[in-house]
């Protein structure tokens, strides 16, 4: 379990390399990129908005993979394409009234670092950059990159309440 304190509102995270593997997978018959997620980190999601949790994905990539998980959950904050996350992380802040120290990030690489300064909670992942791994007083999950990473996260808040 990771020590999360219990003031958290809003799980805000990266996609690829968080609840991806982080790897891309062409097709060799089609132009199709296809990506794997993790049924743990679905459920997970499923879990954190049932206990009153926001949800925001924060990607600096565009991927219809991310407009599908945004879909099944109705997620509002779903931001594509973004390179400095920090501010897109500071307006989902002020969209909610919701201080930074109240808001976990999750992240795995250098354009991660500045919004994980930012974030009361910083998590990142073992096989992270080692510059995100240096970050202080980051929390780093027992899954790997694509393998339960956000269902740790949600397991371990909703433990802080049990």
């Amino acid at each position: 379990m990771l020590d999360i304190p219990k003031n958290i509102k809003i799980i805000a995270t990266d996609f690829d390399g968080v609840l991806t593997d982080g790897y891309v997978y062409f097709s060799s018959v089609s132009d199709e990129e296809t990506k794997r997620l993790s049924f743990k980190d679905i459920m997970g999601m499923s879990l954190a908005i049932k206990n009153g949790y926001k949800i925001a994905i924060i990607s600096g990539e565009k991927n219809y993979i991310i407009d599908r998980l945004a879909a099944k959950f109705n997620l509002e904050d779903v931001h594509q394409g973004i390179k400095d996350k920090l501010p897109v992380l500071t307006g989902i802040a002020e969209k909610y009234k919701v201080p930074l120290s109240e808001i976990c990030y999750i992240g795995d690489d250098i354009n991660d670092i500045a919004a994980l300064e930012q974030a009361g909670v910083a998590i990142t992942v073992p096989d992270a950059n080692y510059k995100v791994r240096e970050v202080p007083g980051i929390l780093i999950t027992g899954a790997n990159s694509g393998n339960g990473v956000f269902r740790e996260v949600i397991d371990s808040l909703l433990a802080v309440f049990a």
